[in-house]
């Protein structure tokens, strides 16, 4: 039986995410793994980690303990730690493209990506708004973000707004699109036949039928109505200040949340160091880690690696479950 193929892009090469590759693969690893950068910069997060680092051709990973297959793509100038350089910008958004290109291509199953500096990507006069974005307009598709733990799965009917502008974004169009995606990668990714979401409300206490707002009487509900008809489990507008109790968390596969900050913060409160970010909608798994590219801790060897390894496995599962769908 063929090995499961994932993706590696390490992601901003002046962060921790060259540190943080060469720690995932110090243990053995049952699927093939190939990372997508720049080989000279893999090597000196290696040497100040002081652990072993062997780079072999894609086609040569056999996944020991130590060992990492590269494509290579080099770095425009060499990379001092903590210093981002806007000149190595297209190498950065050249690794994403190349690894995604070939998830499309079939090469791989499964993609996982480090934390890439925004800003030096648009210094370096490359438009770029995010890597969930970016893979979004190569493989033309909508998609939907969700963070995840081992606590809960967080999906975002918007992400990236002015609160201000956060209910005109809430359209039934764009409701409808973002449940159907998030409870067909509920099936498809995570192997739950009859996925159960709950739905929070954009108003306090849910708008308190109406007296704190009426989206939830005029969006929310209606839409939720119609893909109820459809077979889907929704429970929901619920009032978002008691939807994260425990003992509610336990009746659901996933909370959809209205905006950013309604739903993140108790997430990575809940569990940060283990929590990751996942690409809903896309032809492949992604999966990313959720922090950013910590300037301050690199070249150090103090960065942890939770995140990324937490990235890795639940792409493995993931890449996993829609195989088994496949064959079926």
């Amino acid at each position: 039986m063929n090995r499961l193929r994932l993706a590696l892009v390490p992601g901003e090469p002046a962060g921790v995410g060259p540190e943080l590759c060469v720690r995932l693969v110090q243990s053995a690893r049952d699927h093939r793994l190939t990372a997508f950068g720049d080989p000279e910069a893999l090597q000196d997060a290696a040497r100040v980690l002081d652990l072993p680092l062997h780079l072999v051709a894609p086609d040569d990973d056999h996944g020991r303990a130590g060992e990492l297959a590269v494509h290579a793509i080099p770095n425009a100038v060499r990379v001092a730690f903590g210093q981002p350089d806007r000149a190595n910008a297209p190498a950065v958004i050249d690794a994403l493209e190349t690894a995604a290109q070939g998830c499309l291509r079939g090469d791989f199953q499964g993609l996982v990506t480090g934390p890439v500096h925004k800003a030096v990507i648009n210094q370096g006069g490359i438009p770029y708004t995010g890597t969930t974005e970016l893979l979004a307009k190569q493989a033309r598709c909508s998609v939907v973000m969700m963070l995840a733990n081992e606590t809960m799965r967080v999906a975002l009917a918007t992400t990236h707004l002015p609160l201000r502008e956060v209910p005109d974004a809430i359209t039934p169009a764009s409701l409808v699109a973002t449940l159907r995606t998030v409870h067909a990668a509920l099936r498809t990714d995570f192997g739950i036949q009859h996925p159960r979401i709950a739905v929070l409300g954009l108003n306090p206490h849910a708008g308190e039928a109406g007296h704190l707002g009426l989206e939830e009487i005029e969006v929310i509900e209606p839409v939720l109505a119609g893909l109820r008809s459809e077979g889907m489990t929704l429970e929901g507008p619920l009032p978002a200040d008691t939807a994260f109790l425990p003992a509610r968390l336990q009746g659901f596969d996933a909370l959809l949340a209205m905006y950013h900050d309604q739903g993140l913060p108790v997430l990575k409160f809940s569990g940060f160091e283990q929590a990751v970010n996942i690409t809903l909608g896309l032809p492949y798994p992604r999966v990313a880690v959720d922090h950013g590219t910590a300037l301050d801790l690199a070249g150090k060897g103090t960065a942890d690696p939770s995140s990324l390894i937490a990235a890795m496995a639940t792409c493995a599962r993931m890449a996993r479950a829609r195989s088994a769908i496949m064959a079926r």
